[in-house]
């Protein structure tokens, strides 16, 4: 008898576990506004926009600033280089072969030779200084920004005659200042002769053939820079046989750490190796710090669009005391009712945060047309070389950025979704009911 009343009895009834399919969807639909819930919808859609705007902001603007770190330090590092050498070297007979063993070193990308000196251009009347850099013709496509602006012609043109011959190379930021062309004469001086037997010879003052213009994209570099070939910077300035300085690219600049002794090995006793991060270090730390700050700045911009969500879950929690006192008279737990306040909150910073990645990341890619639609349709010039130093808005997303963004909104969202969800979970059932 008692096996039968077993058999005949219905199976008992497994409860369901924490995020259960009826919590996410009772959660889900409490999101969905009726007539006379409005104001929930209302605020749970401003927190939506908020996080999402604010998520968008954040990517942006990190992907802006380190579009900015990576293409000015690109195009710094094309005329300082990434690692000098100074000392016994530039001098000693054994210089060529210093340069071969150098150059042998892995990851060394290219050995250059130069001098650098101030001076004064003069041309149409007007008058500007400046820094004139000795260079070989055969190491001129070392400064890439330099070298891919200029046509064949120009680039042939540079280094051929005696001493080099009388052809330079000048920016376009200078040319535009002092209305030259390819083929205008343009004078140097030198405050500074060469030596002699009667003790220096005071400034020297020399016409030069504008055999190209450059256009790096720095108006900064552009306007400060003449290139010249290297045997004649040596004889104008009196350096007959002197370098100032050897200057080397490498593969990997953010490692460049790793070659300095090498390199130094390789220079010879008494060498003095230094490389880019000391030359722009004041530089380098501006860039740092303000990515820093601008960071923690907009994160907390994303941390209080997300704290709108504490507001929406409140009213929601409100709206619905009737129904959280029915689900705990009829056997819901206390943490069944606050997972489905909770994933409330959390649904609406997880859809503001993949809207805001996609705005972010659409944003970020399209920001050249974006640019030139809006100087287009404005007729302005939107962003200036002279000021920026670059002659266009980089953009450059790093996963890295990508993610934290993602899980510092994600987490911020449902950070503001505990407490309102907690204080819903404690509701008393028959107190809630007695008002009603």
């Amino acid at each position: 008898m008692t096996d039968a009343a077993t058999a005949s009895a219905p199976p008992a009834v497994k409860p369901a576990g924490p995020f259960s399919a009826w919590e996410i969807g009772l959660a889900l639909r409490y999101l969905r506004a009726k007539r006379k819930e409005g104001g929930v919808a209302l605020i749970a859609i401003i927190s939506f926009v908020g996080i999402m705007l604010a998520v968008a902001v954040l990517i942006s603007v990190m992907s802006i600033m380190a579009g900015f770190r990576s293409e000015l330090l690109g195009r710094m590092l094309s005329f300082n280089g990434h690692m000098y050498v100074q000392g016994p070297v530039l001098t000693s007979p054994d210089r060529e072969a210093a340069l071969k063993r150098i150059s042998d070193v892995p990851g060394v990308v290219s050995v250059t030779p130069l001098t650098e000196s101030p001076a004064m251009f003069r041309a149409g009347g007007q008058m500007t200084g400046g820094i004139v850099r000795g260079v070989r013709p055969q190491d001129l496509a070392s400064t890439k920004f330099v070298y891919d602006s200029l046509t064949p012609e120009m680039r042939d043109s540079f280094g051929r005659g005696e001493y080099g011959g009388d052809n330079i190379l000048i920016g376009k930021a200078l040319a535009d200042q002092m209305g030259l062309s390819v083929g205008s004469a343009i004078s140097i001086y030198s405050p500074t002769g060469a030596d002699s037997a009667f003790g220096n010879l005071g400034g020297l003052e020399k016409t030069y053939r504008v055999g190209g213009i450059f256009s790096s994209g720095t108006a900064d570099y552009d306007r400060a820079f003449v290139f010249m070939p290297l045997e004649q910077a040596q004889l104008f300035f009196g350096k007959e046989g002197v370098w100032d300085v050897i200057e080397m690219k490498v593969a990997e600049p953010d490692q460049v750490e790793t070659l300095l002794n090498p390199v130094q090995q390789a220079a010879g006793p008494g060498s003095i190796v230094t490389d880019w991060r000391v030359r722009l270090a004041a530089f380098w730390g501006a860039l740092k710090v303000e990515r820093v700050a601008m960071s923690i700045i907009l994160g907390l911009v994303v941390a209080i669009a997300a704290m709108n969500i504490i507001s929406g879950i409140v009213m929601l929690v409100k709206n619905k005391t009737r129904d959280i006192a029915i689900l705990r008279t009829v056997g819901a737990s206390q943490s069944s009712i606050l997972r489905i306040f909770f994933m409330s909150g959390a649904a609406i910073g997880i859809g503001g945060t993949i809207a805001g990645l996609v705005l972010g990341l659409l944003f970020c890619l399209n920001i050249g047309a974006i640019q030139h639609f809006l100087e287009a349709l404005l007729g302005v010039q939107l962003f200036n070389a002279d000021v920026y130093m670059l002659d266009a808005i980089p953009a450059e997303v790093d996963p890295w950025d990508v993610t934290w963004v993602a899980l510092f909104s994600f987490f911020m969202s449902c950070l503001a979704s505990l407490p309102p969800s907690w204080n819903a979970s404690r509701i008393d059932p028959v107190e809630a009911l007695r008002f009603e």
